[in-house]
């Protein structure tokens, strides 16, 4: 009996796993047909002849070829290196600005403001200064992508410490906590909802940035998404121009799905996961 009850518990196990991808996996499948479908839709309709505007097919059939081809592996290498370096610089940037100003008033007051508008500054308009100031270098990208995605994470933190709980503040305080160690064990872990919101829009500003920075800022013997981009387009090439935007669009939604699952992870932990029945 005891071996019958174990052989059914795992049977209701791995229904249940599957039950989980097969319910994380038709919505992205349903997503990617509509829009194949709407694409296709486009292309038959005839608005631009198919030497501007390929077709799904052609286009995926140019992007399979691209898997194999070396050069296309080093330029999404050398975009991720990008990315990854000019958000780390960001997340430190963006993490001190914002522990600062959130504690310390006349700072705030100082600059509060002005955070949020370098937030809603466009990106772009950065790259004429940069280029001005750096080159055409890579630290001309990495200065916008900084500029693009520290706001965001600095105004997540900031919104994360004022709606900190009086309550945990005062008990911090009962137990001897101040200054760093305050931050460390109180406001920090009861700001990471809004610090972690904060991150993923900052990364949404750094990945367009980076993108818009590579379009610009084509430095030589180093291929990127981005210079792929450009000469695609200065070649007229459809395909290549829509299979790389593909690239782009998938590395976008991976990232998503990873702070997703930081999200889940973080509401399971709190408490706050949806109980489905």
């Amino acid at each position: 009996m005891a071996g019958l009850d174990a052989l059914e518990l795992a049977t209701r196990e791995r229904g249940g796993l599957a039950s989980r991808i097969w319910s994380g996996l038709w919505p992205v499948a349903s997503a990617i047909v509509i829009v194949l479908a709407i694409w296709q839709g486009v292309v038959w309709a005839g608005w631009w002849p198919e030497y501007v505007f390929a077709g799904p097919v052609t286009t995926l059939g140019v992007l399979g070829k691209r898997l194999g081809d070396a050069e296309f592996y080093r330029a999404i290498a050398v975009t991720m290196q990008r990315a990854v370096t000019g958000f780390a610089l960001a997340i430190a940037v963006g993490a001190v600005v914002g522990a600062l100003v959130s504690r310390i008033r006349p700072l705030r007051r100082a600059i509060g403001s002005l955070i949020t508008g370098l937030q809603t500054m466009p990106s772009i308009a950065w790259f004429p200064l940069a280029i001005l100031l750096f080159g055409l270098t890579e630290s001309a990208i990495l200065f916008v992508v900084v500029l693009g995605a520290a706001p965001s994470i600095a105004n997540g933190l900031i919104s994360g410490v004022d709606y900190t709980p009086p309550i945990l503040l005062r008990a911090g305080h009962m137990l001897g906590f101040r200054g760093l160690a305050l931050y460390r064990h109180v406001i920090m872990p009861a700001s990471l909802p809004s610090f972690l919101a904060g991150l993923k829009q900052g990364w949404a500003f750094a990945w367009r940035s980076l993108m818009a920075g590579e379009l610009l800022v084509i430095i030589a013997n180093q291929t990127s998404l981005g210079e792929q981009l450009h000469y695609a387009r200065e070649l007229a090439d459809s395909p290549g121009l829509l299979s790389t935007m593909v690239v782009i669009l998938i590395i976008g939604i991976v990232v998503d799905r990873v702070f997703g699952a930081a999200d889940a992870a973080l509401r399971r932990r709190w408490g706050l996961h949806q109980v489905t029945n």
